[in-house]
């Protein structure tokens, strides 16, 4: 739900002023870029110059400056006091992982088609070149917000708690000599120096690993010598240090760790004998790490993918993280030797790669962690007075059930559901969408044994689904072997839908079809992080537009229709455009129109500037997103009823949501397809339609707590700027949504043992 130097801008560096601990919410307001004010970030009103739509030329958000801004609000709950300590760490990381994916995709993306003269003007108006410029000044600025986050807040906090992140030489004599040992037995003998010289030429240096320059001194000749390395990934990035006689304190429990790197340093002078070690820094590139496989050439998706894998390795780099303590001659020779430029450096102060923070962020300190919670099975599914688990495809058979993640069990619902059809012997087929699971997953086990079992099985498996790929390749060759009919869906679409069919013969002779559809992947452990949505349902229609569209993902269907399902890249667009289209009627009409949307991101220009022309009539436009957004809400003459609102959490909020008032008939649609052109143009993606009294209601209370001022959460200005509301007027914090939704959720459940 994939984390800092000062910031430099067209060679002058800038001292950046960070205010994080916010006590007010006017302080809140105050955590922006301050890239966010500067000449790419402009305010558009309804008088602007207007393009062919009518509508101002420069209405649209830069989606990359947008994607920065997201990771700029997981900083700052990270910078939370009222976020336990533990999950503030962790936030840490995940900015650290999120950011390591924007260069290695987003940048690395842009880079690539400037050089091959593809890129062109973006559709908030930037020239390519500009929107690199945005990024570094941005992005530079997010760095040197997080070492403030951690050197001023978190590492600060930690300490408060017997929790150290110590240099070497914090560390007792004791404790160095025990690590010392340490260091002899298990992390030496693995350590690979490499020489720089006529001999040996500058060595490869792969994405994200952490390595060691060394300036080395031959005392013979006196001449310098440069040599690079590694930090073994395989080894923890921090090392506990156990409690010696001399570094016991009053403290009852105390945790210390040491980065592997320190360690390595203090040790490095083994690895070259017979040499003096002038001096070490550490320093970590960043490559191009996005893959180009051209279907329509490729005879075997999977071989050539394995391929490209290959080569991701040798990408070009993008950015290079040094310490922000390396001399100019080493960092210069680290600029030649890998061919970037000053604008890619970012000097950072150690300890580099804050994705080591979550080995603290697992520390078994249930008193700085969110407080505990449990999964549990939806009332539905819960068995009456028995200990057996619910029979589910009996449950479905009689009523639908819509699903919220976590909240609501994975394993007791959707991977039950799959491996109670794999058992029943009166189940004839299963057929299944995989975008990303575990690989250990009991999902591929199920339908492994459904196949030995005889049971017609597909699985349509997208081995494109980027950073998974290797995974996805290894158990799609297991399921394979296991007799699974795989393929690998439409060539030039992936397939992003999250769908499962299960044919049964009942016992009054009929077929009837089962279907499950999702706004996640069938991953059990990301179930219970990422909140999501599912629906099953024995309904017939549901059951045929699964039929077909799985026919059409298997075989040839071209020309299939659907009743109760929108399916990207043929319909979701326009399906969509068409409802808010007659939300304008209703609202002209006197009826009330109504438009809310819950999304992961929307940068469609279609679906945007027609939530726009919803705005100028009068309806009411209410927008709920995690990530990128595009809209720009409340411009006068333009979007003045658009409200834009970002919930971020313990949870990482997944789910798609599409809400149409539809003149007091409200119409909702639930789904995988975020308003994106990858997903409306280049997936397959598909939206069922809710059709139940009780879950529309529960969907429309889902959307009004989302868009509910009372509860904490980020509003997105006109301007561009995302303002946090999490304190009240007195200065209290404000409810957590995810809190009150895991108390709903509870409430519920007893109702429903109560009747």
């Amino acid at each position: 739900m994939s984390a800092s130097p000062t910031s430099t801008h067209a060679g002058e560096e800038v001292e950046p002023e960070v205010s994080i601990a916010s006590s007010s919410p006017a302080d809140n307001a105050r955590f922006q870029p301050r890239a966010a004010n500067g000449r790419f970030m402009r305010v558009v009103t309804a008088t602007a110059a207007a393009d062919a739509t009518g509508l101002p030329a420069d209405r649209f958000l830069d989606r990359e400056v947008s994607w920065l801004q997201f990771n700029e609000r997981v900083l700052q709950l990270a910078a939370d006091e009222n976020v336990p300590l533990l999950e503030r760490a962790r936030f840490l990381s995940i900015f650290t992982s999120n950011i390591d994916e924007f260069f290695m995709v987003r940048v690395a993306g842009l880079k690539r088609r400037i050089a091959t003269g593809l890129a062109v003007r973006s559709a908030s108006g930037l020239e390519p070149r500009e929107v690199l410029e945005q990024i570094s000044l941005v992005a530079h600025e997010l760095q040197a917000m997080q070492t403030a986050v951690y050197k001023d807040h978190v590492q600060p906090a930690l300490e408060g708690q017997g929790i150290s992140v110590l240099r070497w030489d914090e560390l007792s004599p004791q404790e160095q000599e025990r690590i010392t040992r340490l260091y002899r037995e298990f992390i030496y003998p693995v350590l690979t120096p490499l020489a720089v010289d006529p001999a040996h030429p500058f060595p490869y240096i792969s994405g994200l690993s952490l390595n060691l320059a060394v300036v080395l001194v031959n005392p013979k000749t006196g001449k310098e010598h440069f040599a690079r390395v590694k930090v073994p990934p395989l080894l923890p990035r921090l090392l506990e240090v156990e409690p010696t006689e001399d570094s016991q304190t009053a403290e009852a429990f105390t945790t210390r760790f040491v980065p592997l790197e320190d360690v390595m340093a203090a040790h490095i002078d083994t690895l070259f004998p017979g040499m003096e070690v002038q001096e070490h820094f550490t320093f970590r590139v960043t490559r191009n790490e996005d893959l180009e496989v051209e279907e329509d050439d490729a005879e075997n998706l999977l071989t050539a993918l394995e391929k490209e894998l290959t080569r991701r390795r040798f990408g070009p780099p993008v950015r290079l993280e040094v310490d922000a303590e390396m001399d100019d001659h080493v960092l210069d020779m680290l600029v030649r030797e890998l061919g970037v430029s000053d604008s890619e450096v970012y000097r950072i102060p150690a300890p580099l790669d804050l994705r080591g923070l979550d080995l603290v962020a697992d520390l078994e300190r249930s008193e700085l962690h969110y407080p505990a919670f449990r999964p549990q099975t939806h009332p539905d599914l819960s068995p009456a007075e028995s200990a057996k688990a619910s029979d589910v495809l009996a449950v479905v058979r009689e009523k639908d059930v819509l699903l919220q993640h976590p909240y609501d069990s994975f394993s007791t619902s959707v991977q039950a559901f799959i491996e109670q059809a794999a058992a029943d012997p009166h189940v004839l087929a299963i057929k299944q969408t995989l975008y990303r699971t575990s690989g250990d997953s009991p999902i591929v086990d199920a339908l492994i044994d459904a196949a030995e079992a005889g049971k017609q099985v597909l699985a349509v498996v997208e081995i494109k689904a980027r950073f998974d790929e290797q995974n996805n390749i290894s158990w799609a060759r297991k399921l394979e072997h296991s007799g699974v009919h795989v393929v690998y869906g439409i060539v030039g679409l992936k397939t992003h839908c999250k769908l499962s069919l299960v044919v049964r013969h009942e016992a009054d002779g009929s077929l009837r079809r089962y279907s499950h559809i999702g706004t996640g992947n069938y991953n059990p452990k990301t179930a219970r992080l990422y909140e999501d949505l599912g629906l099953l349902t024995s309904d017939p229609q549901v059951g045929e537009d699964l039929a077909r569209l799985f026919n059409q993902l298997s075989g040839f269907a071209p020309r299939s229709k659907f009743r109760r399902l929108l399916v990207a890249p043929r319909s979701v667009r326009a399906g969509l455009v068409e409802r808010i289209e007659a939300e304008i009627a209703h609202e002209k009409a006197g009826r009330g129109g109504l438009v809310q949307l819950k999304v992961n991101s929307i940068v469609d220009e279609q679906v945007i500037d027609a939530l726009y022309r919803a705005s100028q009539a009068g309806v009411k436009v209410d927008i709920w997103v995690r990530g990128i957004c595009a809209v720009r809400p409340g411009v006068p003459g333009l979007s003045e009823t658009i409200t834009v609102h970002s919930v971020l959490g313990r949870f990482l909020e997944h789910s798609r949501v599409f809400v149409f008032g539809g003149g007091g008939e409200p119409e909702v649609f639930i789904g995988s397809a975020d308003m994106m052109h990858r997903n409306l143009d280049r997936r397959v993606e598909t939206l069922v339609r809710i059709t139940d009294p009780g879950h529309v209601a529960e969907l429309l209370d889902l959307m009004a707590r989302g868009m509910n001022p009372r509860y904490s959460h980020w509003e997105l200005g006109s301007d561009g700027r995302w303002t946090r509301h999490n304190l009240d007027a007195d200065g209290a914090p404000l409810p957590d949504l995810q809190a009150a939704l895991i108390e709903l959720h509870a409430k519920r459940r007893r109702k429903a043992r109560r009747r």
